[in-house]
């Protein structure tokens, strides 16, 4: 495959790479072009908003949680039919799962993507010294940094650097003056797209604002010097029959891979989404999903949502198997702490209660090990809970192990993300034990 595209990557996060990528998603949206977007790292908050602009799935590429192989064909997959790919990149440019070298960094997936990088340095406070910052960059490690642009940079300072930075080896692409857009921040990143008022109308001002800054037909220029991929159609173990999956997802639930979406469903799984928000059961399904997302933000209608509360509650006590992660897992506690310190009720599934502990509580890569099957994850939490579970056992690439996890055959829940491409086993262990699920009820 040969897709165009190119790698939006930065010194360190809080550098403006969402709101410039969003911006220039647009901007390319509103040329006419059919695009698809990527979020280099495990971030769930970023690909809502590239989605928001081009109007279908965006999709995560991390070169922790699968092989190169399977980095390629799902990279390939979502890119398929586009007229280019636009990658955002993760924390700064360098730094990846381990501070001593830059593997599973936006460096790394872009030379595995064979994806030229476009640099963006903000200059808030400098002027000629980004140029020291982007030498920097260009000479620390192999790299395929292709262009730079200058975010908070006026267009007159700009002009005066072009040919310093052409001199350097590198396109200067652009820069983007201080505008009057902002996507605002909470403890787990961005706020959600539908919290932001004229998301829409302030993504169009931004675009407009950058095809005057950012020479696009250069920056596409870029994106054709990526280089072909050779990559075959993801394969998944196959001979699924009838499995009906029931996933959670509305405000309070929204964290959670699309690849492992569509893993269910090429393994032949039906995908039945509900809301714990405002729907009043469960619906027929063989397997719950409960993803993880803010449910300390929307606590009180869960609480005040009692019909859901007991049928999830029913459903898990009479064997149907469940998977939860993180926001998922809190919903299940006897009780949950809300964003304002007030215990609420939730589904009583696991005996204990989950509280904000007002630090980040967890942060990082983990794999995950029940003795039998691995699976590799991510964990990203202030709250935490006073029965996180014993069954499983996490290892940090640092070497640091920690049990967590309840699992008693059925269930698996924790404070963990799951990434299921790591290891398509663990999606058919589940499924395995939906089947028997299902199995015992049409026996009785």
């Amino acid at each position: 495959m040969n897709v165009p595209r190119f790698m939006i990557s930065a010194a360190s996060s809080g550098s403006g790479k969402t709101l410039i990528t969003c911006g220039i998603l647009q901007a390319l949206v509103n040329r006419g072009l059919k695009v698809s977007s990527f979020k280099c790292g495990p971030d769930y908050i970023d690909p809502m908003f590239h989605s928001k602009v081009i109007g279908t799935t965006s999709r995560n590429v991390d070169a922790f949680f699968c092989e190169d192989d399977v980095l390629r064909n799902l990279f390939c997959d979502g890119a398929e039919g586009t007229d280019v790919s636009v990658i955002e990149g993760v924390m700064g440019f360098y730094d990846g799962s381990t501070v001593n070298d830059s593997s599973a960094s936006s460096c790394d997936v872009s030379r595995k993507l064979s994806a030229p990088v476009i640099l963006l340095i903000d200059s808030r406070g400098a002027a000629r010294s980004v140029l020291a910052t982007l030498k920097g960059f260009l000479e620390f490690e192999d790299n395929l940094i292709e262009g730079v642009i200058f975010n908070r940079m006026s267009e007159s300072t700009f002009s005066k650097l072009k040919d310093q930075v052409k001199a350097m080896g590198v396109e200067p692409i652009g820069c983007v003056p201080r505008v009057d857009v902002d996507l605002s921040s909470r403890h787990l990143g961005l706020v959600l797209p539908n919290e932001i008022d004229d998301l829409r109308g302030r993504l169009n001002s931004l675009a407009s604002t950058l095809e005057r800054t950012i020479d696009m037909d250069l920056l596409l220029e870029v994106a054709s010097h990526a280089g072909a991929l050779e990559h075959t159609s993801t394969s998944y173990p196959t001979g699924i029959t009838d499995i009906r999956v029931g996933l959670a997802r509305d405000d309070a639930f929204c964290f959670i891979y699309e690849d492992n979406i569509e893993m269910l469903r090429r393994m032949g799984a039906s995908i039945i989404e509900f809301s714990p928000l405002y729907d009043d059961r469960v619906p027929d399904v063989d397997l719950i999903i409960l993803p993880g997302g803010y449910p300390e933000l929307h606590a009180s209608t869960l609480e005040s949502n009692v019909r859901m509360r007991e049928s999830i509650a029913k459903c898990i006590s009479s064997g149907m198997p469940c998977l939860a992660e993180c926001g998922g897992f809190m919903y299940l506690h006897d009780s949950m702490e809300d964003k304002d310190g007030k215990l609420r009720r939730m589904c009583g599934v696991i005996d204990g209660t989950s509280w904000n502990t007002g630090s980040l509580r967890r942060f990082g890569y983990v794999t995950l090990s029940n003795g039998d099957i691995s699976v590799k994850g991510h964990e990203f939490h202030y709250w935490d809970s006073s029965s996180c579970g014993t069954d499983w056992i996490a290892c940090r690439k640092n070497g640091q192990t920690y049990h967590c996890i309840h699992d008693d055959g059925r269930i698996v829940v924790g404070y963990p993300h799951l990434y299921y491409n790591s290891n398509p086993e663990f999606v058919r262990m589940m499924i395995a034990r939906a089947e028997r699920y299902r199995e015992s009820v049409r026996s009785e």
